[in-house]
């Protein structure tokens, strides 16, 4: 794997007390409790409350998204910022593109039409090993990557706002 090169974020725009959603895939548990401490840990460290809403696969995260922040912003308590989490490791058929390319679309358009910060913690891998390398707890957990992507991302609106 190669090594990481993330640059080190320099805003620091107030974003506490905001509301995210985590959305998981739970088809590989394991992988999956180890991406969810990851971007939680990151959420808890920024003073950001969140909820978090399974679903059975990776397909249907961006639809979940779609789904709560309607439900939230009905209620009044609408969200800040949205984090996906999930895991495709690569199989025989023509499956694996197909789940990897679509969700991956799904957040971007949903991230774009609706200008949600959103982080895509998705992994999209050839094997179990490769997972674990992304998923392990510490720097290069994938879950907490994509948790920083939403906040960073969160920082951004809240500050292009006031200006």
């Amino acid at each position: 794997m190669a090594d990481s090169r993330r640059a080190a974020l320099k805003d620091q725009t107030d974003i506490e007390g905001a509301r995210a959603l985590i959305v998981e895939a739970r088809f590989y548990d394991d992988i999956q409790d180890a991406l969810l401490e990851g971007a939680v840990a990151e959420l808890q460290s920024a003073g950001v409350s969140h909820d978090v809403i399974t679903v059975p696969g990776a397909l249907e995260i961006p639809a979940a998204i779609a789904i709560a922040f309607d439900a939230a912003e009905k209620s009044g308590k609408p969200y800040d910022a949205a984090i996906a989490l999930g895991c495709v490791v690569r199989g025989e058929t023509f499956h694996f593109e197909i789940v990897a390319m679509e969700s991956s679309r799904g957040l971007m358009d949903i991230a774009v039409a609706r200008r949600i910060p959103l982080g895509n913690g998705i992994l999209t891998v050839n094997t179990d090993e490769q997972a674990w390398a992304r998923a392990r707890p510490g720097d290069l957990n994938k879950g907490g990557d994509a948790a920083r992507a939403a906040l960073a991302m969160l920082r951004l609106k809240r500050r292009v706002a006031k200006a």
